[in-house]
């Protein structure tokens, strides 16, 4: 299974995400490298996300991103 690599952009609300495709590796230390440059290269004023997903093909992966996740519980000692 491929790892893609996406750049989120928030749309008119907060449950619609704009997601676009940039590339797409078989490897993961490939993909995390390639995100890494992009990242470092982005401008400081861009607010869009990049991310590596791991999925079977194109329509998983954007519906893993497109999904609605709760906020992690924050422990006492993790504050």
């Amino acid at each position: 299974m491929p790892y893609y690599i996406y750049k989120i952009q928030s749309g008119p609300s907060a449950i619609v995400k704009q997601l676009e495709k940039i590339e797409e590796h078989e490897d993961y230390k490939a993909a995390k490298n390639q995100v890494r440059s992009m990242r470092a290269e982005q401008d400081a004023n861009d607010t869009a996300m990049l991310k590596v997903i791991f999925a079977k093909n194109e329509l998983e992966a954007e519906e893993q991103l497109s999904e609605k996740r709760e906020a992690p519980i924050l422990r006492e000692w993790e504050k």
